[in-house]
């Protein structure tokens, strides 16, 4: 597969790139930004999936984040992936939560979303593949994200027992079949049948997992959507249940925005890196 490099920047003694592909799960062109710490000059690294929340393309958290510093440290690479399918061919739809930069990491099941929005499949198969084919990286694997985002690295973990090392997430959407902005897509993405929803909503899968990954979650108190949209109480109490080690943390004082991530990505970093050197 042909890739090409469309930005080269040098950071923190290693590279901050940003590539180019034809992907055949979502038949069109894709973008995604790949840090290689310096370690990777010496042999092959594990890699950090990390998934952005809604509008974001794989610019976000390699521009906002602050993550390279703490990559660099503990020889870790940082993969990211847009958020959905790009281009003129690809379904859209007006607004910001639903289509183009609103994929919600699912594999779509109804027309005209079917033909493209298969984010899933991307993320969890195609991707990684590419990335352990083309560049110094191990098929160790630790997986997060933020809002959308985080939903979606809950949920490819849970659907995906031993693929990840490793799970956390940012102020993400534990529940998206009971809350406004998972239902306005999954309804569009997989039509109306609750049931379908359920595969592809954390709450919901945490109760039968497989693995019991140990997740971490940071969540700002003074999130604008805490209440509305985000509701993390619904995952804490699901993971009671089911007796899964889910670490909820209230942030206090903290919002939605890159300024939260940044303060905690450090952490979320050494998280990760504790569990792929295990």
């Amino acid at each position: 597969m042909t890739l090409e490099c469309i930005e080269h920047r040098a950071c923190f003694g290693g590279w901050q790139d940003v590539y180019e592909h034809a992907s055949s799960t979502l038949g069109c062109t894709m973008r995604f930004a790949i840090y290689l710490p310096p370690q990777a000059a010496d042999g092959p690294v594990p890699v950090l999936y990390w998934l952005s929340g809604l509008t974001c393309t794989e610019q976000n958290f390699i521009t906002k984040a602050g993550a390279q510093r703490y990559a660099a440290e503990h020889g870790i690479a940082i993969v990211c992936p847009d958020t959905s399918p790009r281009g003129d061919d690809v379904a859209d739809a007006d607004g910001y939560d639903l289509g183009q930069g609103a994929g919600f990491y699912v594999n779509a099941t109804q027309a005209p979303w079917a033909v493209h929005y298969r984010m899933h499949d991307y993320v969890v198969h195609e991707l990684p593949a590419l990335v352990e084919a083309h560049f110094p990286v191990t098929s160790l694997r630790a997986i997060s994200g933020h809002s959308m985002g985080g939903h979606g690295a809950m949920v490819l973990a849970l659907r995906n027992p031993g693929r990840y090392r490793s799970v956390s997430a940012f102020s993400p959407i534990v529940a998206p079949s009971r809350v406004p902005w998972g239902q306005k897509a999954f309804a569009a993405y997989l039509g109306d049948d609750r049931e379908a929803w359920k595969q592809y909503d954390a709450s919901e899968l945490i109760g039968t997992a497989a693995e019991k990954l140990p997740v971490l979650v940071d969540q700002g108190e003074a999130d604008e959507f805490l209440d509305a949209q985000l509701q993390p109480w619904r995952l804490k109490a699901a993971a009671d249940a089911a007796g899964y080690p889910v670490y909820l943390r209230m942030q206090p004082g903290h919002d939605h925005s890159y300024y939260f991530i940044a303060s905690f990505i450090g952490e979320h970093i050494a998280h990760h890196a504790a569990a792929l050197r295990a």
